[in-house]
């Protein structure tokens, strides 16, 4: 499924993260664990190559436990990075990225001493649409400083939040790229709902996540819609399955697939249907 969204918005928020790269001193970059390799920007290499990187695997209560181990110390081994996972509607479960952030910094800390200087550490937060920028923010700062929503584009613009003395973030909008060549990655970022549901054929995504969920595990969709998936059976007649099961029909009687699909999106994206990993281990 072809997917493109990259509006005005986005283009400017690039420009802006080169022009503060100069003002800050680590990159904290989130993504969501339910497909952490599908989140990586190609855009934002150049801006992660040029500071240390804090990888932050949020949303990690929505993903596969096993998968996100993996994921974790894959990018745990990238040069001059470290890597967490972070549940941040918890409180205070992101507090280990100051302690991890301080440790990467401790060199300027030691200069900034020598100097005489108390300068606060500056962390720029990237991340695509609806990965959990501003809630991972809001948990480190303790209190709900920047808006947050569960579909993408709520950050817009800039903003600096201090999370205490010695710490000041900057929160930059959900950033795509401007050419999502990789159909499969489109599609992923649209079931984790960091593509608005209003640019897609919302129909022919929840028909394309039926399928791909027959292929990753289909226990879970019978353990939520209480049908049988039988061997080689058609995804359509899944879905109009689990329409009927959920009562999505129409005035006419007929199945709704626009609200079938939107539901069941909904499942997934709220965790009803378990604990799942859409981004497959990356063989060596």
């Amino acid at each position: 499924m072809k997917i493109n969204w990259f509006p005005g918005h986005m283009k400017n928020a690039l420009e802006t993260m080169e022009k503060e790269l100069k003002n800050v001193d680590l990159i904290i970059y989130v993504l969501d664990s339910r497909a952490p390799f599908s989140c990586l920007n190609p855009s934002f290499d150049r801006i992660a190559s040029r500071r240390p990187v804090i990888y932050v695997l949020s949303k990690c209560d929505l993903s596969n436990d096993a998968e996100t181990d993996y994921w974790k110390r894959y990018f745990a081994k990238k040069e001059n990075a470290a890597c967490v996972t972070v549940n941040s509607t918890v409180s205070g479960s992101a507090k280990v990225i100051k302690s991890i952030m301080k440790d990467m910094l401790s060199k300027k800390t030691e200069w900034n001493k020598r100097k005489g200087l108390n300068i606060p550490f500056r962390a720029m937060v990237i991340g695509v649409p609806n990965s959990g920028k501003s809630t991972l923010i809001n948990n480190l700062a303790s209190k709900g400083k920047t808006v947050t929503g569960d579909k993408p584009g709520v950050t817009r613009g800039k903003q600096w939040v201090a999370i205490d003395d010695n710490i000041n973030l900057l929160d930059t909008p959900g950033t795509l790229w401007p050419d999502i060549s990789d159909e499969q990655i489109g599609t992923k970022l649209a079931y984790i709902g960091s593509i608005k549901n209003e640019v897609l054929d919302i129909a022919t995504l929840g028909l394309e996540f039926i399928k791909d969920m027959v292929k990753l595990d289909k226990s879970l969709l019978e353990a939520r819609y209480s049908i049988n998936v039988e061997e080689d059976q058609e995804a359509l007649e899944i879905f109009e399955n689990i329409c009927k099961k959920r009562g999505f029909i129409s005035r006419g009687r007929e199945i709704d697939y626009e609200r079938g699909a939107i539901g069941i999106l909904d499942d997934f994206r709220k965790g009803r249907l378990g604990k799942i990993t859409l981004d497959k281990r990356i063989s060596k």
